[in-house]
């Protein structure tokens, strides 16, 4: 593991536990079965998907999106307006494997995944057909060509979405917005739209069981999502940032990472047992550590591995 990954001190045992009713073990294996015919039918659609004009492949993509998260029994809550067209990143909270076909389903979009998702069983090969732009995190020399290839997906007109967080967080804690993918946005000088991402129970408090954090296993993950019932989604979309307002990616990061929290600046009480992400950026997260602060292709934001999450596809 590489100790300068973005991590984040979430647990499945502290954080993914189910509090409320739960599905039968057959309605479950329904709900599993209905989402892996909705992978295969994305995997054998995408390439006459692809052909379409951009209204009605974004349309398709919408609804296999909704369809595919509506099949685990989630129920999806839109708030706000996508607004124009046009290239632009959208920035996200990261809870879950979850938090992908839910932003499609409401601004589809290309994602920044980890590499590591090319090999996954059907998902991956999905992924990749969706347009998916890939990014090495055990590299930090990689980071150049990601930028650059971010950049000119915003220039061609993309929507292109990140979780700047780094690593998956369960919701109720969250972590650092990390600067490297907002200088795309600097050098396309497109918006930044951020987007705020929870799910909750049927009571209003956020659930856990769609969280993917720490060392869950995906098949443990898909079977939690599968048995739990009264889980609601919800996505809101933040009024974007218009590019020249900020002239540096730092302060670009922390003014998505204010709207994403809600504009407060205090942090939400932890859960037990779940330290706080410390506020003060680690070495080579400064803009004073003896490198240059107009381009990222130069360094990498992160901060040194305590434990836990690395489940994420960005």
């Amino acid at each position: 593991m590489n100790v300068w990954l973005p991590t984040s001190p979430c647990t499945p045992e502290a954080c993914a536990g189910h509090e409320g009713s739960t599905a039968s073990v057959p309605h479950a294996l329904l709900r599993l079965a209905a989402a892996v015919a909705l992978i295969l039918l994305g995997i054998l659609g995408a390439p006459p998907v692809r052909l379409l004009p951009a209204g009605p492949r974004h349309r398709v993509v919408r609804a296999w999106s909704a369809a595919l998260v509506r099949a685990f029994g989630i129920r999806i809550t839109v708030h706000g307006s996508p607004g124009p067209g046009g290239g632009r990143l959208l920035v996200a909270n990261h809870i879950s494997w979850l938090d992908i076909p839910l932003v499609a389903a409401a601004l589809p979009c290309r994602m920044l995944a980890k590499s590591d998702i090319r090999a996954w069983p059907v998902l991956g090969r999905l992924a990749g057909r969706a347009g998916t732009l890939f990014i090495e995190r055990d590299r930090i020399r990689a980071l150049p060509a990601t930028v650059e290839a971010i950049t000119g997906a915003l220039l061609a007109g993309d929507r292109v979405t990140v979780f700047p967080e780094g690593s998956t967080w369960c919701g109720r804690a969250r972590g650092i917005f990390r600067r490297a993918a907002f200088q795309s946005a600097l050098d396309a000088r497109v918006p930044v739209q951020p987007l705020r991402l929870t799910y909750l129970r049927a009571d209003g408090h956020p659930a856990g069981a769609p969280a993917f954090v720490g060392d869950d296993p995906l098949t443990a993950s898909l079977w939690r999502i599968a048995r739990a019932r009264g889980v609601r989604a919800e996505i809101s979309l933040l009024p974007r940032i218009p590019p020249g307002r900020y002239a540096h990616r730092r302060d670009l990061a922390a003014a998505a990472q204010r709207a994403v929290a809600g504009l407060t600046t205090t942090s939400p009480d932890p859960l037990p047992g779940i330290p706080a992400q410390p506020a003060t950026p680690s070495a080579t997260d400064r803009d004073s550590a003896n490198r240059p602060a107009a381009s990222v292709h130069h360094w990498v934001s992160s901060s040194p591995a305590a434990a836990s999450s690395l489940r994420t596809p960005s």
